[in-house]
């Protein structure tokens, strides 16, 4: 019965983690794979994770299901961290946490749920987004499509984006990335959040936010501004959370859907619905990440320390930012890479062609995604003039 099934030629992503690994060249360099890199080029463990992890270890005592929405304890925790202690929402109950297997379960459910309760809508993504944002609502069954985001000279297209905002129809969702934009780092300005929130308002869409990268922008009260301003202004958001970078989750799939409703008793409707998606999806998510969360934001001192871990991370990438754009000057292309230090979070938009790409990963093994993406976190002081040099040398 299985025969007439075709190869799939599988994520280009994943797929350049397992070229890069069969790579025997001792300068390969890998600036694809989204997950954070320190100084040594190792994606660590937080020392908050461990000390969280300790204490779960020790005072555990059941390994029962947690039911379709989660530990309600994660759920009240991250809620602070993403609407502010002091929301509007917050305090007239109108919002509903759903626990899901990281951020692309939250998508996921949020997919069939719209699927299943608003099938005229359409959703609106941005011109580029993350790949899988396409595999994940068209798989879904959802009609995408697209609006401007960056214009050909590598820079954010906030004009065109306005004008396509403003022709979506009525109902319509539109995703919105909350901060760090994947994969080109262009974010929107406090100014250009309100202008969003005006025409989303006039138009009467459903915006749909995805909060991947809290605390890797400027840090985690003003990563959350866009997010917590339409929380305050609309009756009626999805948000999808994870934890996989800022608390260094990533196979331990921790990430949440939150929807916001315009009443507590509307809350309750879409909760019970989401409970019913889940179960179809996945019965409950698993429990062990968002418990290390709840430990870390439930202690003073843990919650002190995983803040200031995370200050590091993101220090540390505006460091290799500059640095990157520094080690070109001798190459006089620093005016063109200065975009590098306008983005913001892992991610850096280089506006190197596929060609050039291919060139980088075959005649150098510098690795990066086909579109020009650059995880900046992979640079280091050690391999920073090697790939300064080798890019230089494909242009």
């Amino acid at each position: 019965m299985f025969k007439k099934i075709p190869y799939a030629s599988g994520d280009p992503i994943l797929g350049l983690i397992e070229t890069y690994n069969k790579d025997c060249n001792t300068q390969k360099v890998d600036l694809g794979v989204g997950v954070y890199r320190d100084h040594n080029g190792h994606t660590p463990i937080l020392e908050s994770v461990k000390k969280a992890e300790a204490n779960i270890l020790k005072n555990e005592k059941s390994k029962a299901y947690v039911g379709s929405h989660g530990d309600p304890v994660f759920a009240e925790s991250i809620l602070g961290l993403v609407l502010g202690n002091h929301s509007k929402v917050l305090l007239a109950n109108r919002s509903s946490v759903s626990q899901t297997p990281g951020g692309s379960g939250a998508l996921k459910l949020a997919a069939d749920f719209i699927r299943a309760h608003l099938p005229e809508a359409s959703i609106w993504l941005p011109t580029p987004t993350w790949s899988n944002h396409f595999s994940i609502f068209a798989g879904a069954g959802l009609t995408l499509h697209e609006y401007p985001y960056v214009s050909d000279e590598n820079s954010l297209d906030f004009d065109s984006m306005l004008l396509s905002l403003k022709n979506i129809p009525h109902g319509d969702i539109v995703l919105l990335h909350a901060c760090c934009h994947n994969p080109t780092g262009f974010d929107l300005s406090i100014e250009q959040w309100g202008l969003v929130r005006d025409v989303i308002l006039e138009k009467g869409l459903l915006p749909l936010i995805d909060f991947a990268y809290q605390g890797f922008g400027e840090g985690l009260e003003p990563d959350a501004y866009g997010v917590r301003l339409l929380a305050d202004a609309l009756d009626e958001l999805l948000i999808t959370s994870s934890y996989s970078k800022n608390f260094g989750l990533y196979r331990e799939r921790t990430g949440a859907l939150i929807a916001i409703a315009s009443s507590h008793n509307k809350m309750q409707n879409i909760r019970t619905q989401l409970a019913i998606t889940a179960r179809h999806n996945y019965s409950s998510p698993p429990n062990h990440g968002s418990a290390i969360v709840a430990e870390v934001l439930g202690s003073q001192e843990l919650s002190a320390l995983w803040r200031h871990e995370l200050d590091g991370m993101r220090a540390r990438i505006v460091q290799m930012r500059h640095d990157f754009v520094e080690a070109m000057k001798p190459y006089k292309l620093n005016d063109r890479f200065s975009c590098v230090n306008e983005q913001q979070g892992m991610f850096s938009y280089t506006g190197l062609s596929a060609e050039q790409v291919l060139r980088l990963r075959e005649e150098f093994s510098i690795y990066m995604v086909g579109s020009g993406r650059a995880n900046m976190s992979g640079l280091t002081k050690e391999n920073l003039s090697y790939v300064a040099k080798s890019v230089a040398s494909v242009i």
